[in-house]
């Protein structure tokens, strides 16, 4: 039985650049370009036809760039799964793209092989940062807090009890347990306070 094909759809305006990611992929038995599109209209178009597991995006593109595009995937098809592939990753942007909802990001000169295992990992549901991107971002996206753990680390900084976060998250009071040891852990603190603390001095909550 041979396992499914990881179906990538490449979304960039350089077609000799869209041919080489696709010959690349030709030799790797669990990936398939599926499709192709050079900016964001296109892009929306061949998700709705195609489905696929990724899209590869670049961020540089004629008519809607690469964060407007991102933005209207997550809009129509909330689980979409995005790898962001550019040119450009400073600081500001790998933020904005994951603040927006991509799942990973490789810059266009890293070899080969990070492309692909970023295509891997984010089909997978994990996100991918590798370390000379993650070097160039602030400790906030670093910290790599789930979106479930984030909404428990934000009611935490509310005062609330883990009996009162199970009730509103509507888990039980065990599951909102091992969330706090991973934030403990991710975070890098021994206690709640200390959590509220780091998370505020790195941008990833704000108190109201």
């Amino acid at each position: 039985m041979t396992t499914p094909k990881i179906r990538i759809l490449l979304v960039d305006d350089h077609i000799v650049l869209r041919m080489g990611l696709t010959t690349a992929t030709h030799g790797e038995p669990d990936l398939e370009v599926v499709a192709e599109a050079e900016n964001g209209d296109e892009a929306l178009e061949m998700y709705r036809r195609h489905n696929p597991d990724v899209v590869v995006l670049d961020l540089r593109m004629p008519k809607s760039g690469g964060m407007e595009t991102i933005t209207r995937l997550r809009e129509e098809f909330p689980a979409v799964r995005v790898l962001v592939f550019s040119n450009y990753a400073s600081g500001d942007e790998v933020l904005q793209a994951f603040d927006l909802g991509a799942a990973g990001f490789v810059v266009k000169d890293m070899p080969l092989e990070s492309l692909l295992e970023g295509i891997r990992r984010v089909a997978n549901g994990e996100q991918y940062m590798p370390a000379e991107i993650a070097s160039r971002v602030s400790r906030r996206a670093i910290s790599q807090l789930s979106k479930r753990e984030l909404e428990v680390l934000m009611l935490v900084a509310k005062g609330m009890s883990n009996k009162d976060i199970a009730a509103q998250l509507h888990l039980v009071e065990g599951t909102v347990k091992v969330h706090l040891t991973n934030i403990l852990s991710k975070l890098r603190v021994s206690d709640r306070t200390q959590a509220i603390l780091a998370a505020v001095r790195r941008g990833i909550i704000t108190l109201e």
